[in-house]
Formats: structure tokens, C-alpha cells, sequence
């Protein structure tokens, strides 16, 4: 299917995807967990969920789990919101570009922080070659 339905429905499934999570889902399992984007098969018949979850790789592992075992109530909720014929079939995925993202952020203000003490080393050194020129 060409066109914007699927990146509309995608962006509609990705809204109510999230509002069910946080509100109409009870397992403790679920933790911190951002549907951060979705996307459609052609054929509309399956979607997959990227999401984002704060929390060890344990914790990670465990709502992962539960979104999996709870696909199957998402979609059920899901269905009256769409307008399409089949609501597609919902896979859930690890989103880790924000922790990549903070890794990134973190390595630069490494860095900026590294160019900015050795700007700071080196201009005590050019006053003094400065000074050391004007004595002559």
C-alpha cells in the first residue's frame, strides 16, 4: 500500500498503543516502558512496536515478557480505535536508541571537557612564552 495510510496508522497505533500500556495494563512486569515508534507491514497485517525501557536488562528482559504474553489484550483494546478491516498483529521490540543516544552525549561532554583542560593548560604556557619574549 503506497501513500501516507500506513505511516498514519502507524502513527495512530504507535498514540493508543502507549495510552493502553499506561493505563489499562496491570502487569507488574511492565516498568518504565515508551512506545517510542511503530511500524507497518505493506499488507497492514503486522506491526511492529519499538519500545524503551528504563531499567537493568533483567527488568528489560521482564517487560519485554509481559508485552508479549499481553499482545494479544493490546490488540483487543486496539481494534475499536482503527479504522481498518484486521487489526494488524503487534510485535513488540527493544527500542535502545536512547540509551545509545545518552551514550553519545555522555562520550562528548567527555570529550568537550577534555579540549576545554587542555585549552586551559596550554594558555598558561603561551603567557608565559609571551612574557619570556618581552624581556628580551
Amino acid at each position: 500500500m503506497t501513500g501516507r495510510r500506513p505511516q498514519r496508522l502507524a502513527e495512530q497505533i504507535k498514540e493508543e498503543v502507549s495510552l493502553i500500556i499506561a493505563g489499562e495494563m496491570e502487569d507488574p512486569r511492565v516498568g518504565l516502558v515508551t512506545v517510542t515508534d511503530a511500524k507497518l507491514s505493506p499488507d497492514l497485517r503486522h506491526a511492529k512496536i519499538f519500545v524503551s525501557v528504563r531499567g537493568t536488562k533483567e527488568e528489560i528482559k521482564a517487560s519485554l515478557a509481559a508485552l508479549k504474553h499481553a499482545a494479544g489484550f493490546i490488540r483487543t483494546q486496539l481494534g475499536p480505535s482503527l479504522t481498518i478491516r484486521y487489526t494488524p498483529e503487534l510485535h513488540f521490540v527493544h527500542d535502545d536508541s536512547v540509551e545509545t543516544a545518552a551514550r553519545i552525549e555522555e562520550l562528548l561532554s567527555e570529550e568537550i571537557q577534555k579540549a576545554r583542560e587542555r585549552e586551559q593548560a596550554q594558555e598558561p604556557a603561551a603567557d608565559e612564552q609571551v612574557g619570556q619574549g618581552s624581556n628580551e
